[in-house]
């Protein structure tokens, strides 16, 4: 898909083209595309002269194709962008080429990041100017995208505390804590990794002087920002390592309670095991023969041996 967003009265007008006669007629500051087609790659080189790469997306990428600048003046950036929705936490890869005052955005799938940055881009006036303000207006949504997925990280953690900590917990509810916790660990990571990965993008914009007086202030103030959300990835790896810590020990206690009654079971059981052994070993005086009341002694013998330990342990409190 290919969408191309032109600025008027400081406000981005969506445009979505589907020819290149359509994409002729525009002057764009933003040029998307959203998992485009060769045709569509085509188009952008015949009318802008800039060449998508192939690789744009992948993840595997050295150091050195992350931020750099080619001969004809294209600045291409590479970024990690975060989604966090009902399915599995992940990071996409947008590949960014500034190139003669128009910013190119290329990516597989739709970001949250994106729909936020237009949607306010129409509502709010003057907030864009031109297309580095649209690079740094990306950054800054993925900041505070970054924040509110922390804070759902905070609310869906005090869930499995209070689960965790305040109540009996079985090994089911157990499991289910430890599949939370998991997928909020995983969160976590993914968020500090986006933030690391925006950290850097934004400080190469820096050393590489292409901004203004205005927007390295923005710039800086964004850095700001990603820093203080640092100390609360911490907490959170840290309580999660607690809750994950917690939730196994409740798991082994009710696991040494099944163990625990086999073991009461057995030192239970060895008395009158012991004694059925001597009144069948007693070959030349067998009480069943000699003594009328053979059996019914050496079974009742048997029941207070094991009646006594019971009672015992009991006493004891082992056997809650």
């Amino acid at each position: 898909m290919l969408n191309v967003f032109t600025l008027a009265n400081g406000r981005l007008f969506q445009e979505e083209i589907a020819s290149f006669d359509a994409l002729t007629r525009v002057r764009p500051v933003w040029v998307d595309l959203d998992a485009p087609t060769a045709e569509e790659k085509e188009w952008i080189a015949r009318h802008f002269g800039v060449t998508i790469p192939a690789d744009a997306v992948d993840d595997d990428l050295e150091e050195s194709a992350r931020f750099y600048e080619e001969d004809n003046g294209e600045l291409h950036i590479r970024s990690d962008f975060l989604i966090d929705d009902d399915r599995t936490p992940r990071n996409v890869r947008v590949a960014f080429i500034l190139f003669r005052n128009v910013l190119f955005s290329v990516h597989a799938e739709d970001l949250p990041v994106f729909r936020l940055l237009r949607l306010r881009a129409r509502r709010i006036p003057a907030l864009i100017e031109d297309s580095k303000d649209v690079l740094l207006k990306l950054y800054d949504a993925d900041a505070e995208y970054s924040a509110d997925a922390l804070e759902g990280i905070y609310d869906s953690l005090e869930q499995v505390s209070a689960r965790v900590l305040k109540q009996d917990i079985d090994d089911t509810a157990a499991g289910e804590a430890l599949g939370a916790i998991a997928r909020e660990e995983d969160l976590n990571g993914r968020i500090r990794r986006n933030v690391m990965d925006t950290r850097r993008a934004i400080s190469f914009m820096m050393r590489s002087r292409m901004l203004n007086a205005e927007q390295f202030e923005d710039a800086r103030q964004i850095l700001r920002d990603i820093d203080s959300l640092d100390s609360h990835t911490t907490f959170l790896f840290d309580k999660i390592n607690f809750l994950m810590n917690a939730t196994v020990g409740f798991i082994n206690i009710n696991q040494n309670k099944i163990i625990k009654i086999f073991s009461v079971a057995s030192v239970a059981l060895l008395p009158p095991t012991l004694i059925a052994s001597i009144y069948g070993m007693n070959f030349h005086a067998m009480p069943e023969l000699d003594w009328v009341l053979g059996y019914p002694f050496a079974l009742g013998l048997m029941l207070a041996s094991v009646a006594a330990p019971f009672l015992y342990f009991r006493r004891k409190g082992w056997l809650r």
